[in-house]
């Protein structure tokens, strides 16, 4: 957050998604050439354990041939114009074009993981492609766990609690969030404190 360049993508990146910039992790910048990809399945769960509400990623280059990120799930593959040389991704792809970006819910607005938002970075066929990628998360990502309640006693107090945490309400009202010692707090489980 030093450099302005990237303090000013951050900037974007939370007016853009109404979320604030200590939800998210930092950005990652990935570099792949010719037959190189990260031709996984990215889930929705971090491998921290606090699930993603947002991936973005934001295109640094165009690619010759190759190098799209696919949805193989979307409801759309299938329908899409073949155009050029792809790469073995299966689904709908969206084609890496510089000063781009893809904006992923990685969510459903009711909290549960959406599967179906699964994407795969597909391998270049021609060219390089550079692309950075940020996540950002329901809640601050460096907020300690609570070692008030113990796993089965974690609990949400009002079915609201997703919708509220994904709002930042954690952080904004932690007492009611998340609780003190007096209170035991209304959506400790959205907050994931416990």
């Amino acid at each position: 957050m030093k450099d302005t360049v990237v303090s000013k993508i951050e900037d974007r990146i939370s007016m853009w998604t109404f979320l604030p910039k200590d939800f998210g992790e930092s950005m990652k910048i990935l570099k792949y050439e010719v037959n190189e990809s990260d031709y996984n399945n990215y889930e929705p769960q971090s491998n921290s354990g606090h699930d993603r509400l947002v991936t973005v990623l934001m295109y640094l280059s165009d690619v010759k041939r190759g190098g799209e990120t696919a949805f193989p799930r979307s409801e759309l593959k299938g329908t899409q114009v073949e155009q050029g040389a792809r790469s073995e991704c299966a689904g709908y792809a969206v084609q890496p074009v510089k000063g781009s970006a893809i904006l992923i819910f990685n969510l459903k607005p009711d909290g549960v993981i959406d599967h179906d938002s699964q994407y795969e970075l597909c391998s270049v066929v021609e060219g390089d492609e550079w692309l950075a990628m940020k996540h950002i998360h329901l809640r601050k990502t460096d907020t300690p766990k609570s070692s008030l309640a113990s796993e089965d006693e974690c609990t949400d107090e009002d079915a609201r609690c997703v919708s509220w945490a994904a709002g930042g309400e954690c952080d904004r009202n932690p007492i009611f969030m998340i609780g003190s010692p007096d209170y035991y707090g209304t959506c400790r489980k959205s907050c994931r404190v416990c």
